[in-house]
């Protein structure tokens, strides 16, 4: 097969990719990672106190990050093991849970004990934060040890065992069927900082993975500077097809955003969000550098403890178009700051820097943020870490709105059914009416925080606080 037929069967694939709850899901629902969903008749009251509106409930760990994510009958969390739903696996784990739709019920789950190096490779009970990648019935993720995973969307629920690997620590109807499992540390000899989270993108047969390789516990050196940031590998064995370093030793903290796919300029691309502050660009079969854009003012510096100007990128980009829309936070615990909020013309060759930026927000309007965009209408949704929700005109990067939450948010906004939701740390879910102009239509309290992106589909809006997991609307006839 020629290069060119190549990349023509690849922009197919893209053109092709299927919405989610069909044969392909991810976070993002697309490779582009646009959070507009398609659903209609979604609610906008509901009480988890009284009941009223809450179709079903089901508990979680104490700490919840990843999902809600939806595929076929299925629904999948990532959350931590407190939530003790095997009596035999104990401790604290990373822990990825399918449940049933209809009614919620508890299908299967997959368990990973911690990394023995502690919290500088592994934080204690953040659990699985890696929402998954879907394709048929076929599940990847990347666990808290820094694996790659593939497992059979039914576990051993179906009494088959999938995957040519056997001998699985647990084989009952609960557990994950296993097919293949690539460990980043041994095979890469990646140093994970804090924790492995990658929300993983496919195209084809290529899974791509950032590796959450970062700088010690110190916060000075970087343990593996050669050891790759980002990895392509094949769906179906988990063979590792090609790798990038591309930060190198200009990895400032630890890696935690995830890929975005997508076509520009008629080419197919993958976008890896470096740990230097880069955005870059990469043909999907061959990883071969496209372009690379500095998310950054040149005039930025990096401090330890965040007390710098210079961020990273824990945002996903979001591909709409030719264009790429993107912020740059840092860890949380680094507290708030000036942020920058970016777009980029993605047709471009080399460093494209200052040449593609169509349009930035900085200095005093926009704060760091970990919120990925939503664009719909023209207009563009995205939120930032010191809770302000941003409604701009998508073109110009023009503010239309701004509302304050007067709480952190972790999350992304979901623009569906011409409404947008969002969720904040103190448990609030904030509902806006979708538009230029600012409309308040309910905001109401999970009961607990909200660090997860709402996910929406057949009238039912889905929400996973700190510890539950809510499905929300009216009853069926």
């Amino acid at each position: 097969m020629t290069r060119r037929n190549y990349l023509l069967l690849l922009t197919a694939a893209l053109a092709a990719a299927l919405p989610a709850g069909a044969q392909e899901a991810m976070w993002g629902h697309t490779g582009a990672r646009n959070m507009v969903s398609e659903a209609v008749g979604l609610p906008v009251e509901w009480d988890v106190t009284t009941g009223e509106g809450v179709l079903w409930s089901a508990p979680l760990g104490s700490q919840t990050y990843a999902g809600p994510l939806l595929a076929g009958g299925k629904l999948f969390v990532g959350t931590n093991n407190q939530g003790l739903r095997d009596p035999r696996l104990t401790g604290d784990r990373g822990v990825l849970m399918a449940f049933a739709r209809p009614g919620g019920a508890f299908l299967w789950q997959s368990t990973h004990t911690k990394l023995p190096a502690g919290r500088v490779n592994d934080w204690p009970q953040q659990g699985i934060c890696s929402t998954p990648y879907i394709d048929g019935d076929r599940l990847y993720y990347v666990s808290n040890q820094a694996q790659v995973v593939c497992v059979d969307t039914e576990g051993f629920a179906d009494g088959e065992n999938d995957g040519p690997l056997t001998g699985e620590a647990s084989t009952g109807p609960a557990d994950a069927d296993l097919v293949w499992s690539f460990d980043m540390i041994e095979e890469l000899d990646v140093f994970p900082h804090n924790l492995a989270t990658c929300s993983p993108a496919g195209l084809g047969d290529l899974l791509f993975v950032v590796t959450s390789n970062g700088v010690d516990e110190g916060h000075v050196h970087i343990p593996s500077p050669f050891a790759p940031s980002f990895i392509a590998l094949r769906k179906s064995t988990g063979e590792l097809v090609w790798e990038d370093a591309s930060p190198g030793m200009g990895i400032l903290h630890g890696q935690w955003s995830n890929p975005a796919i997508g076509t520009m300029g008629g080419r197919p691309q993958v976008l890896f969000p470096g740990g230097d502050g880069w955005l870059y660009s990469f043909e999907p079969e061959t990883g071969k550098l496209i372009w690379k854009f500095d998310c950054n003012p040149k005039d930025s510096v990096w401090e330890l403890g965040g007390r710098g100007t210079r961020n990273n990128l824990i945002s996903t980009p979001v591909i709409v178009g030719d264009r790429v829309y993107l912020g740059v936070g840092q860890d949380p615990e680094h507290g708030e700051g000036r942020g920058n909020l970016w777009c980029i013309d993605g047709t471009g060759t080399g460093d494209v820097t200052g040449s593609h930026a169509l349009w930035h927000l900085g200095g005093e309007e926009y704060n760091r943020t970990m919120s990925t965009a939503a664009v719909h209408d023209g207009l563009l949704y995205i939120a930032d870490l010191s809770g302000f929700v941003y409604c701009l005109d998508a073109a110009t990067g023009e503010k239309r709105w701004t509302y304050d939450t007067f709480a952190a948010i972790w999350g992304s906004p979901l623009v569906a059914d011409g409404k947008v939701y969002i969720g904040d740390e103190d448990g609030d879910v904030t509902i806006f009416r979708a538009g230029p102009e600012l409309e308040v239509i309910a905001e109401i309290n999970m009961g607990s925080a909200m660090y997860t992106t709402p996910a929406a589909e057949d009238g039912i809006l889905y929400l996973a606080s700190r510890n539950t997991l809510f499905a929300l609307g009216s009853p069926r006839p």
